[in-house]
């Protein structure tokens, strides 16, 4: 016979798991997530680069997304800033089960690079 305190109960109209409602992520959880997936893609900055940072609007678990970042140069800039809208909707997707309809990158700045035969 189980005593006063060790009682389990469950309510009796006990909804089933599958059934249950849902936690919206938080807008800035997600623009943390697509900020980080962005300096996944873009590796080492200059030390003086300002981190890649992101802003987001998430409606219905549909997020558009504007990402700002800071670029060595020269570089295939057009093919970086693909490679870094590919994985925010991928990796935001998977993180954050979100989906992502936009991304859009706005490059702050260039960093120039070392050029050979300069002194």
């Amino acid at each position: 016979m189980p005593t006063a305190g060790s009682e389990t109960r469950r309510p009796a109209t006990a909804v089933a798991p599958g059934e249950r409602g849902a936690v919206p992520v938080a807008a800035r959880v997600v623009a943390k997530t697509a900020a980080q997936a962005a300096r996944e893609v873009l590796g080492p900055l200059p030390k003086d680069a300002v981190p890649s940072h992101a802003t987001v609007a998430v409606h219905h678990d549909i997020a558009r997304v504007r990402v700002h970042l800071e670029l060595d140069h020269p570089s295939d800039i057009g093919a970086r800033c693909a490679a870094v809208r590919r994985h925010v909707v991928e990796r935001v997707g998977a993180l954050v089960d979100t989906e992502v309809r936009e991304v859009v990158v706005h490059v702050e700045r260039l960093h120039p690079g070392r050029t050979q035969g300069r002194a």
